[in-house]
């Protein structure tokens, strides 16, 4: 059978090329004769298989060459992403690191140029404590690009992310039974945990708890932990607290101890709450912090005396004879549909042992400190009753935040007040006596006890009186203005022993709260979103 295009030759006995001169045919002459008659009819075939032989090398080549180029290429080709942007930029640093079928990049190793998380309005995003942010990219295997129909499948599954909803919040209830006794324990240090805050990483802070800042050199105070005897003080956790007040108030009412504890819960939840999404309002006695994602606000209301005295000025502390009333009234209709409401009032009663009360409109009577105190407390209790609704509301009362004016009063004969103290009583075994007036304390304890309307009693007093070091001492202010250095140095004088630094123990009391609060079981869903909308309008008549 002939190849197409291939020349033929026909030989024929006649030829004279195939004679001798003398007539004989040699065997030598007939086999060259052949072969190269072999030669002109096969010729193409042996080019062809020659330069089939070359071409599969030159593949083998080629191949081999393609392989190893594979392993240079980015890694991240073929890959479809949420931004092309992202994978140029990190193609060069890709194309140095070892194959993997996933790559993980820890927030470390991020470049300068990455921006804080933001969700899917652009709002900035807190960041998790604790938690390390990671950036993982599938890579496809060397030589291996997707499919078209796994392309499909990916670009799919990112716009389903995209458009994900996001999780509903967690109604956590907390572990902590109401017969728990959170009061009574003891001090641990604990400066793993503790702060749980920074001073400077709250800006609402005021200048009279910023010890820090103010010039106070050590920070062991920030690191004490409360740990009750038989149960467990659960840890602040922001997020908690703020999903119980989503679209409702928590007010605190009373004199500046009540702030200095108003400042401290700030201080707590603004920690949660992205950078613009938080504001503090202050107009008189009413100051108002809000959390907008929440529709929430932690509020302080000035009332050093709960009912209405000539002290109820905010700006005015210097009023040498003061004079209550028998009336709440005033005071009074700005609690009103507050869903947490968190009670005090002390420090005021203590300059003098009798205190003046007007009756009426010029009728004035010098009554008894512990008398007046029950006066007054039965008369907020009677206001509690007639304009408190028990399902709605939950009611605090903050028990009294003791002083410590006497370096005595803790066997420190060389001590100036409560000036250059570094630590806690360590001498437990045997009750303080450090000027508190434990009558007032009784009174609370009887008045609230009487009450039909549940109230929790935070007993914070015998705790705190063993938090010696704790207070702003000479590191505050004085009539609005920072002690010079002249006053720093006479604490006889300027030391204040009676307010609190930041972080510090006013952060305790708060984790009393917050585990009264979290752990009572969540309302049903309609009563919750009743009361989410009732607090949404009345929280914007307020600011």
């Amino acid at each position: 059978m002939r190849s197409p295009g291939r020349r033929t030759f026909v030989l024929s006995p006649r030829t004279p090329a195939m004679k001798r001169k003398h007539g004989r045919n040699p065997v030598s002459v007939f086999l060259f004769f052949v072969l190269i008659l072999v030669m002109l009819m096969y010729g193409e075939d042996f080019n062809s298989i020659a330069e089939h032989s070359l071409r599969n090398s030159r593949a083998k080549s080629q191949e081999l060459a393609r392989q190893e180029l594979a392993i240079a290429k980015p890694r991240h080709e073929g890959l479809i992403l949420d931004s092309t942007e992202v994978a140029k930029e990190e193609n060069e640093e890709e194309e140095r690191k070892e194959e993997k079928p996933v790559l993980q990049r820890e927030a470390s190793d991020a470049p300068a140029r990455d921006e804080p998380p933001t969700d899917e309005e652009g709002r900035q995003l807190p960041e998790r404590e604790g938690a390390k942010a990671s950036v993982a990219v599938d890579v496809p295997r060397v030589g291996q690009l997707p499919s078209a129909g796994s392309q499909g499948h990916e670009q799919r599954a990112v716009t389903s992310d995209q458009h994900k909803p996001e999780a509903k919040p967690q109604r956590v209830v907390l572990n902590v039974p109401e017969t728990c006794d959170l009061f009574e324990g003891r001090w641990v240090y604990d400066d793993v945990s503790y702060p749980l805050y920074k001073e400077h990483e709250c800006q609402f802070l005021t200048e009279q708890v910023t010890c820090m800042r103010n010039g106070r050199r050590d920070d062991n105070y920030q690191k004490w932990r409360w740990q009750p005897r038989d149960c467990s003080l659960p840890r602040f956790d922001a997020r908690v607290l703020l999903e119980r007040l989503r679209g409702k108030r928590l007010m605190f009412v009373g004199d500046s101890l009540n702030r200095n504890q108003w400042e401290s819960m700030v201080c707590l939840v603004q920690s949660a709450i992205p950078w613009g999404k938080k504001t503090l309002t202050k107009n008189g006695s009413l100051n108002v912090f809000r959390a907008e994602d929440y529709n929430a606000t932690v509020e302080f209301y000035w009332a050093p005396f709960l009912v209405e005295s000539n002290a109820d000025d905010p700006r005015i502390h210097s009023v040498p004879n003061r004079v209550i009333t028998n009336s709440i009234a005033k005071h009074g209709k700005h609690w009103k549909g507050v869903d947490y409401l968190i009670f005090n009032t002390y420090i005021w009663w203590m300059n003098t042992p009798k205190m003046t009360v007007l009756r009426g409109s010029t009728k004035y009577s010098r009554i008894e400190r512990a008398a007046a105190y029950r006066r007054v407390l039965r008369i907020w209790a009677r206001w509690v009753r007639r304009n408190v609704n028990p399902k709605k509301t939950m009611v605090f009362f903050i028990s009294l935040s003791p002083n410590h004016m006497r370096s005595e009063d803790w066997d420190n004969p060389e001590g100036i007040k409560c000036a250059l103290e570094t630590m806690p009583v360590t001498d437990t075994s045997r009750p303080l006596e450090v000027g508190t007036d434990w009558r007032l304390f009784a009174v609370e304890e009887s008045v609230i006890r009487s009450m039909r309307l549940p109230v929790s009693f935070i007993k914070i007093t015998a705790l705190s009186e063993f938090r010696k070091d704790a207070h702003t001492s000479v590191h505050t202010l004085r009539q609005g203005k920072l002690l010079t250095a002249e006053q720093q140095a006479d604490p006889a004088t300027f030391a204040d022993c009676i307010h609190w630094c930041l972080p510090g123990l006013p952060d305790t009391w708060n984790e009393f709260l917050y585990a009264r609060i979290a752990s009572r079981p969540w309302p049903s869903q309609e009563t919750h979103t009743h009361r989410s909308h009732t607090n949404l309008s009345f929280s914007h008549i307020v600011l």
